[in-house]
């Protein structure tokens, strides 16, 4: 019996796009972004992450060309073991799983975080369980009931960011009221403690919270092996992915860094 290099081919293009989408919004966004505004500044910030943005469009054209002519599951460790050698590839597949797993036990960890300042009394532990429990049965069943599941739960998210950003326009802007504002907010905070107010240093030490930020585009090439029709749907993927992120990403900064003092 020949070996196949695939399994089920079952999810669709729009698939492909939330689970990329998805897979970048989650802490390095929704928790780490004060830290990255504290520590580069407001404008920093905003430089920081479309230099994130450039080095992650960079990697996806280069997945992307690899991901099209080798549509096989496994993705990076098969391309390693076939141009490498197979030590090679066991090295990057083994690296690659560690790397998600320490990724999710925060995630699940942050997840808890977040759910428990609606329930402070419920033990974090608790919504860590409930996540892991979600995300399991969402991987134990089909690869159709996967990528659906994956959609509308990466939909919420994309939901969520678009509202942050329309209604922190609309209080930038003066038309919904701030606390601790008698006036527009406007961009203010961005300039009155300087451009830099730690040194443009401060830019290049949130790099790499910034590029943990950016961390599950590569997703793409693992959904290759199961994309129904992978040289149109992981091109029109990676295209369509990217200037949604610097939307979604310095959009959330920008209102972000304009509301709330960089301290």
């Amino acid at each position: 019996m020949a070996y196949k290099t695939h399994l089920k081919r079952k999810m669709e293009t729009r698939h492909i796009r939330m689970i990329s989408l998805g897979g970048v919004i989650g802490t390095g966004l929704f928790l780490s972004s004060g830290y990255t505004i504290h520590e580069a500044g407001p404008l920093g910030t905003v430089i920081a992450y479309l230099v994130g943005a450039l080095i992650v469009f960079a990697v996806m054209l280069c997945l992307g060309e690899l991901s099209v002519a080798m549509p096989y599951t496994g993705a990076f460790h098969v391309y390693a073991k076939k141009y490498i050698g197979p030590s090679t590839g066991f090295i990057v597949a083994i690296l690659y799983w560690l790397t998600w797993t320490i990724a999710l036990g925060s995630e699940f960890t942050a997840a808890g975080l977040i759910m428990q300042k609606w329930f402070p009394n419920v033990p974090v532990w608790i919504w860590s369980l409930t996540c892991m429990v979600l995300i399991f049965l969402s991987n134990f069943f089909s690869v159709k009931i996967f990528a659906e599941s994956e959609f509308w739960f990466a939909a919420i998210k994309v939901f969520a960011i678009v509202a942050f950003i329309v209604l922190g326009i609309l209080a930038i802007t003066g038309i919904l009221p701030v606390k601790g504002y008698t006036h527009a907010p406007g961009l203010v905070n961005f300039y009155k403690n300087g451009w830099f107010p730690n040194g443009f240093g401060g830019v290049f030490t949130t790099m790499l919270t910034v590029n943990f930020a950016f961390s599950g585009t590569e997703l793409i090439g693992i959904t290759a092996g199961e994309a129904e029709n992978p040289q149109k749907a992981i091109p029109s993927a990676i295209k369509t992915t990217l200037w949604r992120l610097v939307i979604f990403f310095i959009g959330s900064i920008v209102v972000m860094a304009a509301l709330i003092p960089y301290k």
